[in-house]
């Protein structure tokens, strides 16, 4: 029996990078002593607040069918507090509301990107974004945001790159892996080269609320970008909502109808009574995000202070989301065996950055998202682990 070429595409280097925190994951279930570093899944509760909402629209039968492109008042309120941030004008209309960011990517890389197309993409790049590109049948061109640069944007790079069949730019600001939030200047390079060359800029823009230095901006803002960006963002990182499956897109109007048949045939909308706690969080709640902010920048400095004990372990202290990149290249050839040796020799699980693209080889990825104490033991089993090496 044979299966479509769908199911190439979607697997690959990205979906191996999970393999260790699977291993990690399926130990701690049997009780193993093992520290999960390797996701970005925040270890607070959603405040309870918007979980009390979501039970009062249960109690009150809101089980039923939703509207499709999402509920008008969360709509509003996710258009709201972009035009508040941004300055830019934008109404419910502008917004559709997915299953997270991950189905927000899926389902516009459907709608935009066709057989034949390009697509570039600014690496280190989240390890889904492969298969949630090329699932449309668009070629990814990985464009190198070097080590050497701080994982900088290169405007000369993305521009050599161009070719007549590229459709589209995707960047990632606040980016994960590395922390970087792009300056103006930054974007503004990036948005010259889609205008010059009539393209649209998809822009993950999902840990904007977890910005510790410098300021978000988004690409939507810029002179001439609002008609041809596509901004995805969710509730997942700002209000420890990962399991609620929330998330949207702001895009040009057109885009409105295709994503409502798309989700049709694919979703049918989110909820209802996830989507009544959604307005709670973009609005009773919103402060929430800030205190969850504060807490992952103490921890953000407490790793760093802990790993800085290690010799001959640079670390880029992140700008702004969850995680800190660490190179180990001093200490081994592949980053993929050092996750691999690790974890057997302490129980300790960190990504493989290069799974996020080769200019992040030879560097490993660490999620902040646990207790102090567990950090710090975390980074204390690392640190031996390279002494003794």
């Amino acid at each position: 029996m044979k299966i479509s070429s769908l199911a190439d595409r979607i697997s690959g280097e990205g979906a191996e990078a999970w393999e260790i925190h699977t291993e990690a994951s399926r130990d701690a279930d049997n009780g193993a002593d093992v520290i999960i570093l390797s996701i970005g899944d925040p270890d607070f509760a959603t405040p309870n607040p918007i979980i009390d909402r979501a039970i009062i629209a249960l109690n009150e039968g809101d089980t039923h069918y939703a509207s499709v492109p999402g509920r008008n008042a969360l709509r509003k309120a996710i258009a709201s507090d972009f035009a508040k941030n941004t300055g830019v004008a934008t109404d419910k209309d502008n917004v559709f509301v997915f299953a997270g960011t991950q189905n927000a990517l899926f389902s516009t890389s459907l709608i935009i990107l066709d057989h034949g197309d390009e697509v570039i993409a600014l690496e280190p790049m989240y390890v889904s974004y492969e298969a949630c590109l090329e699932v449309s049948g668009a070629k990814l061109v990985r464009v190198a945001q070097p080590a050497a640069g701080g994982f900088r944007p290169d405007a000369d790079l993305i521009e050599k790159a161009i070719t007549p069949k590229t459709k589209a730019i995707v960047i990632t600001t606040p980016n994960n892996p590395t922390g970087v939030v792009m300056t103006e200047a930054e974007l503004k390079s990036i948005a010259d080269i889609a205008i010059k060359h009539d393209l649209w800029v998809i822009s993950d823009e999902v840990y904007t609320d977890i910005i510790f230095e410098g300021e978000h901006l988004s690409m939507a803002a810029l002179p001439g970008m609002a008609e041809r960006t596509v901004t995805l963002n969710s509730l997942s990182k700002s209000h420890a909502m990962t399991g609620w499956r929330v998330g949207w897109s702001i895009s040009p109007k057109l885009l409105a109808p295709h994503y409502e048949n798309l989700a049709l045939c694919m979703l049918y909308g989110l909820p209802g009574f996830i989507q009544e706690a959604a307005i709670t969080a973009l609005t009773d709640q919103r402060s929430a995000s800030l205190e969850m902010r504060d807490i992952y920048q103490r921890r953000r400095d407490l790793v760093c202070k802990e790993l800085a004990k290690a010799e001959h372990l640079p670390v880029l202290k992140p700008q702004a989301a969850m995680y800190v990149m660490v190179d180990i290249r001093h200490y081994a050839n592949s980053s993929g065996e050092f996750t691999r040796a690790l974890y057997k020799a302490t129980g300790v699980a960190v990504l493989d950055a290069g799974a996020f693209g080769k200019s992040a080889d030879g560097w490993v990825r660490l999620s902040f998202t646990l207790s102090d104490e567990d950090l710090i033991e975390g980074c204390r089993r690392i640190v031996e682990f390279l002494t003794s090496k």
